[in-house]
């Protein structure tokens, strides 16, 4: 049966059952192939139900044919175009700090020495 459908494949199909898990769509009138629901449509899917009846009419691409247990793997997805993508807004470029300037901060290095000492201080192990 499954020797009639190969990868990549696009076809016509109809949505037979719905699952948590998929949507079932008839290839033709002895075999259904499972569209997973991470293969309905582009982005994250919670309730397949919002996206697929019984009875919808879909286009499909043929993602794996396993010959041994007569199962199709399908995707919706794959034949629609992927979303654009907003632009992102343009980040000004940071302001460059001169090296020599530092006023105000510290440099890890200090404040690793500070810490040290101080906490030499409270054990009361402090070398001079």
């Amino acid at each position: 049966m499954t020797s009639n459908f190969e990868t990549g494949q696009i076809l016509e199909g109809k949505v037979t059952g719905i699952q948590p898990y998929g949507a079932f769509v008839a290839l033709n009138e002895e075999l259904q192939g499972l569209v997973h629901i991470s293969e309905v449509t582009h982005g994250y899917v919670k309730d397949i139900n919002d996206h697929l009846t019984v009875g919808d009419e879909v286009k499909v691409k043929v993602l794996n044919v396993d010959e041994n247990k007569n199962k199709v793997s399908l995707s919706i997805r794959a034949t629609e175009e992927a979303p654009k993508k907003p632009a992102k807004a343009q980040r000004s470029k940071p302001v460059q700090q001169q090296d020599a300037d530092t006023s105000g901060f510290n440099t890890l290095k200090d404040k690793l020495e500070e810490w040290i000492h101080q906490s030499e201080e409270r054990e009361g192990t402090f070398k001079k």
